[in-house]
């Protein structure tokens, strides 16, 4: 049986690659999730911002400006990963910078995102689609859903079982 999808999440580029790359295995939001399962559709708002670079640690910034804008052709962009939210966990605000190792933001902007709200921390296991797509999507804040049904066969996790044990561990 083929398994398929249409189901995405609406997230910025850079932060999509930098999750397909093994740069970073957790999104911090400040709301859980019960859609378990998404492509990772490339967004480029956060690009447009002046000052955009801010808010990303020195080490990634290189990374984060290669990784700003998603490829597209026809009004369509390029989809390349799906993951899996393999756990939520609540943290404090106060307690976030333990994570700092899991992700390409500053400690100062993911303080400034969070405010006093508590962080809902999903781990994600990423896995590269067997082809990259060119997908639009229907209208939606977080998630939507892609034009076209996806296969989800053949895919590559972006890291050996090891890898992600590890940072589970750490996490």
């Amino acid at each position: 049986m083929v398994v398929t999808i249409t189901k995405c999440l609406n997230e910025w580029n850079a932060t999509i690659e930098a999750l397909g790359k093994g740069k970073q295995s957790i999104l911090i939001r400040k709301y859980g999730t019960n859609v378990t399962e998404f492509l990772l559709y490339p967004t480029v708002s956060y690009a447009l911002k002046d000052n955009y670079l801010d808010s990303f640690q020195d080490d990634y910034k290189d990374f984060v400006k290669e990784n700003a804008l998603p490829n597209n052709k026809d009004s369509k962009f390029e989809v390349k990963y799906y993951a899996k939210v393999e756990k939520v966990i609540e943290k404090s605000s106060a307690r976030i910078g333990s994570l700092n190792d899991y992700h390409i933001w500053t400690r100062d902007h993911v303080k400034s995102y969070l405010g006093n709200s508590k962080a809902q921390v999903w781990i994600l296991r990423v896995y590269e689609l067997d082809e990259p797509r060119y997908l639009s999507r229907t209208r939606g804040m977080r998630y939507a859903n892609v034009d076209e049904e996806v296969k989800l066969d053949n895919l590559k996790p972006v890291l050996s079982d090891g890898e992600f044990e590890n940072i589970l561990k750490g996490i």
